[in-house]
């Protein structure tokens, strides 16, 4: 009779999910890099924007030149020539003098300030007024003010959004080292399990765990590899499990991690050369029944079969995973304080993940809970967000104040 080893906390499960090596890293064409994982730090090998620049449509001047300067009593400038975009000047601006300048242009040598336009009068071709002072360096930006030359601007494990690659944009790098994105295998198991596009009979079910787990490996940075469906065949599992480990990073077998007759996953690992079970049920809910096994320096997880709880243990453990053999610097989880809209019990001695569905109320922001078994999909498309309720925490009471993790 299997017998489930020693339950762990999901603190202990992450520690050992990310003890595996990160995958290795390339080069990519910044067109590539949104969304990828930076594999070294970034270190500006140049001052940006690189020159004095105005940020306002007016007139280059020596602040002190304005002065005192006001509507009563404005400041007379003579006007000694225009900044042309996009090009260097050789016009000079002295004290009681100005340049036409727009936005974006080169501040001239001599100017240490900018007019706004609408703060001037003209008086003729070549003189206006000024009526308002400005103080040194007042609407312009400095050559090192964005970024200065030989600073460490990101750090190895940041994960590129649209503004990094506008920042290596700016440093003229056509290329960045990443992480490679980690090849995840996903493996549906079960006898009752049948093709999306068969009709089930009475006692099948479609393979719908093929589908969400590999959308939250993409969501996750990696890249999804199905591998379809295996019936309760041990010598058919097997053979699945060395080829998906032949192609993967990681492998997910969704189905098979409990304790029945039926449950092959556990004789599979044993069965794989090289192969160590890390941990075999977490102290979760759903997700109790869930497997961590090193296959030749692979992970290889054994997830529920039930639809909520193969998500929901991905959310909790697989992503942690994912993202560290990904390269990716860890982040803090943003959770969203609501009311709880009812009474909730709980279970002692697991974290309870308690589904709930965000609504704004009189004002208020509820998590209102999403009931019913795991193995229902439908609980997971209601669902906002998770709910952690500690492992030691009876229940929770209507009003309370939760923090809501987004799905």
């Amino acid at each position: 009779m299997k017998e489930f080893f020693k339950v762990v906390d999901l603190e202990t499960a992450r520690a050992r999910s990310t003890a595996f090596d990160q995958v290795a890293s390339g080069r990519v064409a910044l067109a590539s890099a949104n969304g990828r994982v930076l594999a070294c730090d970034c270190t500006a090998n140049v001052d940006l924007p690189g020159f004095r620049r105005s940020t306002m449509d007016g007139y280059a001047v020596c602040a002190k030149s304005t002065f005192g300067a006001s509507e009563s009593a404005p400041a007379l400038l003579a006007i000694v020539g225009s900044v042309e975009m996009g090009e260097s000047t050789g016009v000079r601006v002295a004290p009681g003098q100005a340049a036409r300048i727009l936005t974006g242009g080169m501040v001239p040598s001599g100017a240490d300030a900018v007019v706004m336009v609408e703060h001037t009068e003209p008086i003729d071709d070549v003189t206006i007024e000024v009526t308002r002072a400005v103080a040194p360096r007042q609407n312009v930006i400095e050559p090192d003010d964005d970024v200065a030359r030989g600073s460490t601007l990101l750090s190895r494990g940041t994960r590129l959004r649209p503004q990094e690659l506008g920042l290596f944009a700016a440093l003229g790098s056509s290329e960045i080292e990443v992480f490679n994105r980690p090849v995840v295998a996903v493996i549906s198991t079960g006898d009752e399990v049948v093709p999306i596009d068969v009709a089930p009979s009475p006692g099948e079910v479609r393979d719908v765990n093929s589908f969400t787990l590999a959308a939250m490996v993409e969501r996750a940075g990696g890249i999804p590899r199905p591998c379809g469906i295996v019936g309760d065949d041990f010598d058919r599992l097997l053979s699945a499990c060395r080829a998906a480990l032949e192609e993967a990073d990681t492998v997910l077998l969704s189905g098979g991690s409990s304790v029945g007759a039926r449950d092959l996953t556990l004789e599979v690992l044993e069965a794989l050369p090289d192969s160590r079970v890390l941990l075999h049920g977490v102290a979760i809910k759903p997700g109790k029944p869930t497997i961590l096994a090193d296959v030749g320096g692979r992970a290889f997880f054994g997830l529920p079969g039930h639809v909520a709880s193969a998500m929901v243990v991905f959310h909790v453990l697989v992503r942690h995973h994912l993202e560290h053999i990904a390269g990716a610097r860890s982040k803090p989880v943003l959770r969203i304080p609501a009311r709880l809209s009812r009474n909730v019990a709980s279970v002692h001695g697991r974290q309870y993940f308690l589904r709930v569905r965000l609504e704004v109320r009189d004002g208020r922001l509820n998590a209102i809970p999403v009931l019913g078994k795991s193995g229902l999909i439908r609980t997971m498309v209601d669902a906002d967000g998770l709910v952690e309720i500690g492992r030691d925490i009876e229940g929770l009471q209507v009003g309370a104040t939760v923090l809501v993790e987004t799905l």
